[in-house]
């Protein structure tokens, strides 16, 4: 096997402990458990993989490609995602924490953040077509000059989105999510 490809991988803390991760590509492989806090993932590529319970905490993001890659119950406090690498860049999250993160500008058209806490997440300037935040808690999220367009946010809670400085034609939103759609404009809504 070559140094800086590997396929069909599982990679928990047992095999890192005996293997230092390198910079490589990494294709349909899965990462479980792994502690990756601060890790300098600046270069490394991810195909088809999956991550289930890792921490990614702060690591270094810089170039790092991300293409069909699938998280789960993992912990991404602080990533900045505008820094990966854009090309083809696709990904989705379920039960992840993603607190303080940055989707700067970035593309992710039908992108899922299923049952995630993005709490104070940058997702300025993002295509966010079609994309799914179904059970998600958005609080203080920065959702500005954003293409929304059918965006599902029927059981997203605490977001804040100005209508007029989005564009959210098609989007879903619940009953219960219009003082998010209104919050601007200070408005108390009661029933």
């Amino acid at each position: 096997m070559d140094n800086d490809y590997f396929e069909d991988l599982d990679i928990d803390p047992a095999y890192t402990k005996a293997h230092e991760l390198p910079a490589a590509h990494y294709d349909y492989c899965r990462f479980k458990g792994l502690n990756l806090e601060q890790a300098n993932l600046a270069g490394f590529k991810f195909t088809d993989c999956s991550f289930v319970d890792c921490n990614l905490s702060l690591a270094n993001l810089q170039g790092c490609s991300f293409q069909d890659v699938k998280f789960q119950n993992c912990k991404l406090l602080g990533l900045h995602f505008e820094q990966c690498n854009a090309f083809n860049l696709s990904f989705s999250f379920q039960d992840c924490q993603l607190n303080h993160s940055s989707f700067y500008q970035l593309k992710l058209k039908k992108t899922g953040w299923i049952n995630c806490k993005m709490q104070e997440v940058d997702f300025e300037g993002c295509d966010l077509s079609q994309a799914d935040f179904s059970g998600s808690d958005l609080m203080l999220s920065n959702f500005q000059f954003c293409q929304l367009e059918k965006a599902d946010f029927r059981t997203a809670v605490n977001f804040s989105i100005d209508p007029e400085a989005n564009k959210i034609k098609g989007a879903k939103f619940s009953l219960s999510g219009l003082p998010g759609l209104l919050q601007k404009y200070q408005l108390s809504i009661q029933g």
